[in-house]
């Protein structure tokens, strides 16, 4: 590793041990210098290559382009580190939605030098505590109206000494803004190593105490410089919009830095509804769509009512893409969605393929810099057409925050999201479930997303969750938990007929032998359904 320029090591002492690291392939578009600063990368150099005037940074009612952002960006670390008195390496939460005020704040935390720890913006102080202990984070940036929830922690555990909040124009002592007044509008950056830890960003902790997983400098540009740079390719010109929150890898790429990375021009919007998506879209012009399938879904239905000729690309992440969700989105929109899947220990999406290289049912393949396979218990690559575990490798990785579960995620060198695939003939993956989601039911392996983009093709369906559950006779059996169109449908003859339907569509022996009307399925803040809240229903 190279020198640091953390004076607090914090982050460096709890990388895992070297042996527990996965192999790190080289690739020529991530061959990076000794020193360099993320924020140096996406914003600085725009400015010196006569950039400043772009629109950088759009939200309902606000404009910044790159010079205005730098400004702000270049204030909030003076902040930090003078009137705070941080120094480069101490953890900073933060908590915000959408908006260029939290971009401002991530973006001045890695320019100073500091780790950034973002958080969702619904997490309750329960959900807090365990991030704060486990990164021993003593300062936050938080957005006013969040404030509570960071009111609570402290009243619990006192671990944030230092917390300003932004958006608040009050004059309060504790207001960012307040700050800014006649601080400079000139930071000279940190010098930080390429691989000075840049971002701990943890996992959901749907499983149980959340991962936090360490990315340096070098692994926020990479991620800017391969499934773009190969899959997505975004020029200049291009508007970005979607709904993942910032604090998620997903978000922070799409929402921030992939833009960024080009020159191109983002739109911010607090958890838009679909039809407010579509407004924004047709308003904007936007050119980029980054969303949820379940949104994607949701928009097809309304697309008629908008103008949407502006839109050209559109990418879904975060949970399996239906393939009838797919064709949906294609039907109303004419196109074709770029899906990827990606995951927090590795930082973005890693397997993905181009519109115009999409095999119906396929996920794609590996994004160039990376390689992957599908092996067994034993990591043995097994033959095309077998089900097994995704293994990956590539320019990131997973490198966990002082967590045993390291040993879990990386084996042999390999990481291993915890996804069922199967890879055909000609290379292409085609996912089957997280791993923990296969149902075996009567000596069968079913995947649960495969019933699920059967149901969807239904027309009464407009959600749907797949789920094993117990049976004496077979081990477990198939139920699915299913929203309609219209409620008012919900019978046993409707039951059965989307039985019927499953059956004509897939495998026969695959179809649910349990159907559960909702009016609602449990997702997280991105989009994902949250399956293990369905089994304990």
């Amino acid at each position: 590793m190279y020198p640091s320029a953390h004076a607090d090591t914090f982050a460096r002492d709890h990388l895992p041990p070297p042996d527990q690291w996965p192999e790190f392939l080289d690739s020529p578009d991530t061959r990076y210098p000794e020193r360099m600063n993320a924020t140096v990368e996406l914003l600085d150099r725009w400015i010196a290559n006569g950039h400043g005037d772009a629109i950088a940074l759009r939200a309902p009612g606000m404009r910044w382009s790159y010079a205005q952002l730098l400004a702000r960006v270049d204030a909030i670390a003076h902040v930090l580190r003078t009137d705070l008195g941080l120094v480069p390496g101490n953890r900073v939460l933060l908590r915000g939605s959408n908006h260029p005020m939290m971009a401002a704040c991530l973006l001045a935390v890695l320019k100073a030098g500091l780790v950034a720890v973002p958080t969702m913006p619904l997490l309750r102080a329960r959900d807090l505590a365990p991030v704060v202990d486990k990164a021993q984070v003593t300062a936050a940036l938080c957005d006013r109206a969040l404030q509570d929830e960071l009111g609570r922690l402290n009243e619990q555990t006192g671990a944030l000494k230092q917390i300003l909040y932004f958006n608040d124009d009050s004059g309060a002592d504790d207001a960012l803004e307040t700050r800014l007044a006649g601080v400079p509008a000139t930071f000279a950056a940190c010098d930080t190593a390429q691989d000075d830890v840049a971002l701990i960003a943890f996992t959901s902790g749907t499983t149980g105490t959340p991962k936090g997983t360490m990315h340096f400098h070098r692994d926020i540009i990479a991620m800017c410089d391969l499934f773009p740079r190969h899959v997505l390719k975004p020029q200049a010109d291009d508007i970005f919009c979607g709904t993942p929150p910032l604090a998620f890898t997903f978000g922070l790429g799409g929402m921030l830095c992939f833009p960024l990375r080009v020159g191109a021009s983002v739109l911010l919007l607090d958890r838009g509804t679909p039809e407010s998506l579509w407004q924004a879209i047709q308003e904007e012009r936007v050119t980029i769509l980054f969303t949820a399938p379940t949104m994607f879904r949701q928009m097809a239905a309304l697309s008629a009512n908008y103008d949407h000729s502006s839109l050209k690309k559109s990418v879904s992440a975060g949970e399996a893409l239906p393939d009838a969700t797919r064709q949906l989105w294609k039907q109303a929109t004419g196109i074709e969605i770029i899906d990827g899947i990606g995951s927090t220990e590795m930082i973005h999406i890693f397997v993905s393929s181009r519109m115009d290289d999409v095999r119906r049912g396929a996920l794609g393949k590996p994004v160039p810099g990376y390689v992957a396979r599908v092996v067994d218990e034993d990591m043995n690559e097994v033959p095309p057409g077998t089900v097994g575990k995704l293994a990956v490798k590539g320019p990131t990785g997973c490198r966990y925050l002082a967590d045993e579960r390291q040993r879990n995620y990386v084996r042999d060198g390999w990481n291993l999201p915890g996804d069922a695939f199967l890879m055909d003939d000609d290379g292409y993956f085609y996912y089957q479930a997280r791993s923990d989601d296969m149902i075996i039911s009567g000596g069968y392996n079913i995947a649960g997303p495969e019933i699920e983009s059967a149901l969807l093709q239904h027309e009464a369906v407009a959600e749907c969750g797949v789920i094993g559950v117990p049976d004496e006779l077979r081990g477990q059996i198939v139920k699915a938990f299913v929203v309609l169109r219209n409620p008012g449908q919900a019978s046993d003859r409707l039951a059965a007929e989307l039985q019927d339907y499953v059956k004509q569509t897939i495998a026969p022996y695959k179809y649910p032998r349990a159907i559960e009307f909702r009016e609602s399925l449990p997702r997280t803040e991105t989009g994902k359904l949250q399956r293990f809240r369905l089994r304990e229903s």
